[in-house]
Parts: structure tokens; sequence; C-alpha cells
């Protein structure tokens, strides 16, 4: 289960990266709030999820899927350029997201 919190913690820090350009320097209010809230259950459902987790996995993929989603979200939403090697380079994050995913798996081995 903390796996799933986690992933969501990630969604949203998505959404408060992303709130951050609607925001336009925290000049518009409902903006503002929308992105302030997105970060406060971002970092509580990673609170949460650290219980059972270990602190540098689960920050590192935190971080992964704001990334990974923080650029997919700017190429839909607001037009930021796409190339191969900005996809290979998300790709390569994806790597290291299901590589720390994997290494920290209980062993199954006495």
């Amino acid at each position: 289960m903390a796996w799933v919190i986690l992933f969501f913690a990630g969604l949203f820090e998505v959404a408060w990266a992303v709130g951050l350009k609607f925001t336009e320097g925290f000049t518009r209010g409902w903006a503002t709030l929308g992105t302030l809230i997105a970060v406060a259950v971002s970092m509580m459902l990673l609170g949460i999820a650290l219980r059972d987790l270990p602190v540098g996995t689960a920050y590192a993929i935190w971080v992964g899927i704001g990334v990974v989603g923080t650029a997919a979200a700017g190429v839909v939403f607001f037009n930021e350029p796409i190339s191969w090697f900005r996809v290979f380079s998300i790709l390569l994050i994806v790597i290291g997201i299901v590589g720390l995913k994997i290494s920290s798996a209980p062993s199954t081995t006495p």
C-alpha cells in the first residue's frame, strides 16, 4: 500500500509543479491556493509512505514521478518542445525509478 500512496504523492507533485505555471508568480489567488493544497497533499502522502519505505528510495521515486509527469504535462499542456533526446532522457529516469523499486523489494532468500 505504501507504493500506491507514494505514486499518488508523485501525482500531486506533478499537480503543484504544473500549478506553479498557473499562479503567474503567486499573483492569481485560486491557482495559488490550489498549488499550495497540492504541495501539502503531496508532502503528507510522501510522509505516510515513508513509514514503510526507505527514505532514499521513496524520495528518489517521488521526485522521478514528478520529473517525468511534469515534463509530459509541459509537452501536452504548454506545447513545450519534444525531441528524441528528451524522450530518451525521460526514459532513463523511468528506468531508474523501476530499478529503485525493484532493488527495494524484500529479498526472498533466507
